[in-house]
């Protein structure tokens, strides 16, 4: 059995690498405290491997580190699969000399040098190879064609350890000074080279007087992109499309059938599905932006700046990303989450993240700001976000002494090149995101929509008014709890219930007990102060199925029943707040 290992600098693409490379076996945990992860899996019958998250040295002590060198150690790996981002050589082959030292045998994965050479770096593959004396294999974005000549040099077996570097890898400035003449010697670089645009960039950006105010500016051209100008009025064409249109025109194709059938589909279904297709627009709109903000460069910028105001509740810059993460899913957020080194702000940022109001919420966001608040989307979303935001932070003041460490590790984040992003990439990651909502609309919404309907319709009697059926049961028994938040009535507190299995199942309930087009039916239901509550305990409950079992996987039983119950007594208390101040601002009372 020949067993690789796949290892590299933090996002230059070993995890793309292995899921093209090989069949995942299992997740396995080296350490049981620690909740970080290498992954394994079988490139043939033949041939094993494991890939573990990126580190940028070996001589830090991190618990990322102390677990790649237990593997190393314990296991007779036959080669080591170095991936190396070509846009930052410098930096990435540092750790590619620690590795050579081990004297294990060694192929380096020379990632996107096309892009390097868009930006002016243009590499001599072969002179590098000769220089490092290691086989080195070049690709663009890790492509299927390229991967096939991977796996066809490891099926070859034709592995040699190469010869070590005439460096003393104990001193970092003498490794750094052999790698600038490695790099001088095998790159030539344009008079516009990529490194010096960034620099100048960087001066404008990083600037101590400028930096927070433009990444303000960033964040609020984002809001007035998603939900101004781009997103929202796509999201209310695609609306009038749906509940004007395709709606009313099913309903006459479906005259002459049954009336339960006519209402499961039309009522249940498409009304359910409807309430948080609308919202796609804005969806992908955000998904976009956060994608380009990613590729560019930038994000590593704002977690930089973010570190000095998160140090301050007990966490760095580097719980920014996932916690980024989080407003898209919570579920790759906790997974980015477990991957941080520091085993309490690993524990703080997990709990954290629920707080960052993910994209499953925004159809009801939108849903209630265009019908209670027109023309001022914008602001009640920002207060929202900013809410969650700010909640999480007042959590981390106090997990900081809840949650006790002996001393703190200084944040270290590699700063990436500015690149023009690839648009064809930027739209592919913008699909395959989009791709994972739809998916919810078939699967979970569309089951949930049935689901609601027939509780909805029946009860132990067969088919009944609304007012009788099961649903109604269970949420008049439930409504005393939100009472006081404005908001009792049972269809609203039942869709709280259905809320647990992802937060778009909220509008889908609310359009199967409601029906029709809730832009007309939900001004009955709820005034200004009381849809104000209503979103902000959302905002803040218990999270959803997914969320709830990826954090109970990752971080233990504890910290999940702690996470559910923190937030929903956090949710119904500042609810509770928002509702009766609203009143007295909204209403005088």
């Amino acid at each position: 059995m020949i067993l690789c290992t796949l290892i590299g600098n933090p996002n230059v693409g070993q995890e793309v690498l292995f899921n093209k490379i090989a069949k995942a076996e299992k997740t396995s945990d080296e350490d049981g405290n620690s909740k970080i992860e290498k992954q394994e899996g079988f490139i043939d019958s033949n041939t094993k491997i494991a890939v573990f998250p990126g580190i940028y040295s070996m001589d830090t002590g991190s618990n990322l580190e102390k677990i790649f060198n237990n593997h190393i150690t314990n296991n007779k790996v036959n080669l080591i699969i170095n991936v190396v981002n070509a846009l930052n050589l410098e930096r990435n082959l540092y750790l590619t000399i620690q590795l050579k030292k081990l004297n294990i045998p060694m192929v380096i994965v020379l990632n996107m040098v096309d892009k390097a050479e868009k930006n002016g770096i243009h590499i001599n593959v072969e002179k590098l190879s000769q220089i490092l004396d290691t086989k080195i294999i070049p690709m663009n974005n890790i492509k299927y064609k390229e991967v096939k000549k991977l796996k066809n040099y490891i099926k070859k077996k034709a592995f040699n350890v190469s010869k070590p570097v005439s460096v003393d890898t104990n001193s970092e400035k003498e490794t750094y000074s052999y790698i600038e003449s490695v790099v001088s010697t095998c790159t030539v670089r344009n008079i516009k080279s990529t490194a010096k645009v960034s620099e100048k960039i960087d001066r404008f950006v990083l600037n101590r007087y400028l930096a927070y105010p433009i990444f303000i500016a960033i964040i609020y051209f984002i809001f007035k992109l998603v939900f101004s100008w781009v997103g929202t009025p796509l999201a209310e064409v695609f609306r009038s499309a749906l509940f004007n249109y395709a709606i009313p025109f099913l309903s006459r194709i479906l005259e002459n059938q049954s009336p339960w059938f006519k209402s499961l589909l039309v009522d249940g279904v498409v009304s359910g599905i409807s309430s948080v297709l609308v919202f796609l627009p804005v969806i992908l709109t955000l998904f976009a932006l956060l994608s380009l903000m990613e590729d560019s460069g930038y994000m590593s910028r704002a977690a930089l700046l973010m570190d000095k105001i998160m140090s301050l509740g007990g966490v760095s810059g580097k719980s920014f990303i996932p916690m980024i993460i989080g407003f898209g899913c919570s579920v790759p957020a906790l997974m980015a989450a477990k991957n941080i080194e520091n085993k309490r702000e690993r524990v703080i940022t997990a709990l954290l993240i629920p707080f960052m109001s993910c994209n499953a919420k925004l159809p009801v966001y939108m849903l209630f700001a265009t019908i209670f608040f027109p023309k001022k989307e914008i602001i009640i979303l920002g207060m929202l976000y900013f809410t969650g935001i700010s909640i999480s932070f007042f959590f981390s003041l106090i997990f900081k002494f809840i949650f006790k460490e002996k001393e703190d590790e200084p944040y270290m984040e590699e700063l990436p090149d500015y690149i023009m992003p690839d648009f064809k990439l930027l739209l592919m990651h913008t699909w395959e995101k989009g791709k994972g909502f739809l998916k919810k609309i078939g699967t979970i919404i569309f089951s949930m929509s049935i689901i609601i309907w027939v509780l909805s319709n029946f009860n132990f009697n067969g088919m009944v008014n609304i007012n009788y059926s099961f649903l109604a049961a269970v949420g008049k028994f439930i409504s005393p709890i939100f009472n006081p938040l404005g908001f009792g009535n049972w269809q609203n507190s039942v869709s709280l219930l259905t809320g647990l299995m992802g937060k778009e199942v909220i509008a889908g309930t609310l359009g199967v007990l409601y029906g029709g087009n809730l832009s007309l039916v939900i001004p009955h239901q709820f005034n200004l102060a009381s849809a104000l509550s209503f979103l902000v305990f959302i905002l803040l409950y218990s999270p959803c199925a997914s969320t709830i079992i990826t954090m109970k996987k990752e971080f233990g039983v504890k910290i999940t029943l702690l996470s559910i119950f923190y937030q929903f007594a956090t949710a119904w208390i500042i609810s509770f707040l928002f509702f009766n101040i609203g009143m007295r601002y909204f209403y005088g009372l």
